[in-house]
């Protein structure tokens, strides 16, 4: 088995090359197209995952996130959640890109293995970008009154958050 997930990615791009070749794909100039495209795509996102960024270690700095992970302790811990998830918690809903970067600073400091970073990993994987979301998809289909979609995605998001910190829980212990 152990070779057989070895080998996914190298046949997988094998694959690609030989479809691309039988189709008459020019893969470097889509290569090329694709990474400017992408280029484009950070030059846009920089600036906001910068300021989101910076908004949260300003509210870490100032001892924010702290206070609010020392006031719902109690509460978190009572349903199995780390208290030192409070900055992931409140950033997932609104940033991925802040997320992502909240997420790798814990699992830097408490270690891909602990149950901080695990049970970061898998909030990461298993909750959404809730308002970005709403925003581009209602955004796109014209629609300006959200009615109950926003606490209706706020409790998926928990319910999400809660499933991963029993997830962990359950399978590492």
């Amino acid at each position: 088995m152990d070779l057989f997930f070895q080998m996914v990615v190298p046949f997988t791009i094998a694959f690609v090359a030989l479809w691309a070749m039988a189709k008459r794909v020019d893969v470097y100039g889509a290569l090329c197209q694709g990474a400017g495209e992408g280029l484009g795509v950070l030059l846009k996102i920089v600036p906001a995952m910068v300021g989101l960024m910076t908004a949260v270690y300003m509210l870490r700095a100032s001892g924010l996130l702290e206070a609010l992970g020392t006031l719902l302790a109690p509460l978190l811990t009572r349903v199995g959640v780390p208290p030192e998830l409070v900055g992931l918690l409140l950033v997932r809903p609104v940033s991925g890109n802040a997320a992502l970067g909240v997420g790798a600073e814990l699992i830097s400091t408490y270690g891909p293995d602990s149950a901080i970073g695990r049970t970061a990993a898998v909030m990461l994987g298993s909750t959404e970008t809730t308002f970005y979301t709403i925003a581009v998809y209602f955004g796109a289909a014209g629609i300006r009154k959200t009615r109950y979609a926003v606490p209706a995605a706020l409790c998926a998001d928990v319910a999400a958050f809660l499933a991963a910190a029993w997830a962990v829980r359950v399978v590492f212990g």
